[in-house]
């Protein structure tokens, strides 16, 4: 049965990452992600913190705020991709401290007008970093980020066959700023789709808190179970989508509802 969790990234500028555990769990959170936004965080001292802190929370996935190293690890320059990798490699050695199971990952950045990402060598290079993470029990997963290289579900048909070790993580957010149905990525991701970050939309387009737009969180949670789908559903929002933790609750209790709705329809 697909797990309601939140990820620490809710909680951004109002609770430390390190203070969330608890709340997550009061908010009956199943499973949470750890986001680890800025270098210190990446410190084995700092992880020592949050193992003292999670208590019985199960940490599905990790997530790193990837324009610090991540588009370095596809750079052409040999030092400073090694750079990256020692990054990248301390916060595989975080997720495997944690028990995470996935490294959700945005990879390149296509801030510039008409930038395009090769897929031939960027697969061949998502490759080479999941066997890295691997080897850490962790599944490097590519999210899809309307402002990264996964922008385009036609990106990852392109480059699925040259990276088999890499997993997919959804995000429906991302999936309508990039001008495209959240069905055709998970269509596309198929057996690789590891990870789902729900937030939810009002009828103007504006991002609020799950449960309270318009968003088929149904239809999602059917086309899901459908294609076999056993991770989670984690809550991914702006702290300036709500006003209190309370509303974190009512989310959560709004997709276990849906969740629980839906298997007993099957």
């Amino acid at each position: 049965m697909i797990k309601v969790g939140v990820s620490t990234a809710t909680f951004f500028l109002k609770i430390l990452t390190e203070d969330t555990f608890s709340v997550i769990q009061r908010c009956g959170g199943e499973v949470a992600e750890v986001f680890l936004s800025t270098l210190s965080e990446y410190e084995p001292k700092f992880i020592d913190l949050l193992l003292e802190r999670k208590g019985e929370l199960d940490i599905y996935s990790v997530h790193a705020l990837n324009t610090q190293f991540e588009p370095q690890l596809f750079n052409g320059a040999a030092r400073t991709r090694a750079d990256a990798e020692d990054i990248f490699l301390r916060v595989l050695e975080a997720g495997k401290r944690l028990g995470a199971k996935v490294y959700t990952f945005h990879g390149i950045c296509k801030f510039k007008r008409g930038s395009c990402v090769d897929p031939e060598k960027s697969g061949k290079r998502l490759e080479e970093l999941a066997l890295m993470a691997n080897d850490f029990g962790v599944t490097l997963c590519l999210e899809n980020v309307h402002w990264a290289m996964f922008d385009r579900p036609e990106y990852f048909q392109a480059v699925r066959d040259l990276c088999p070790h890499v997993g997919c993580v959804l995000d429906i957010k991302q999936a309508r700023q990039s001008d495209r149905d959240w069905r055709e990525y998970i269509d596309v991701m198929g057996d690789r789709l590891k990870n789902v970050h729900v937030s939810d939309v009002d009828k103007d387009g504006n991002i609020v808190m799950v449960g309270q737009g318009i968003f088929p969180f149904d239809a999602l949670v059917k086309k899901l179970e459908e294609g076999g789908y056993d991770g989670p559903l984690q809550i991914e929002q702006y702290s300036r989508n709500y006003a209190d933790c309370e509303e974190v609750a009512a989310a959560v209790k709004y997709l276990k509802k849906i969740v629980g709705g839906n298997k007993q329809c099957n």
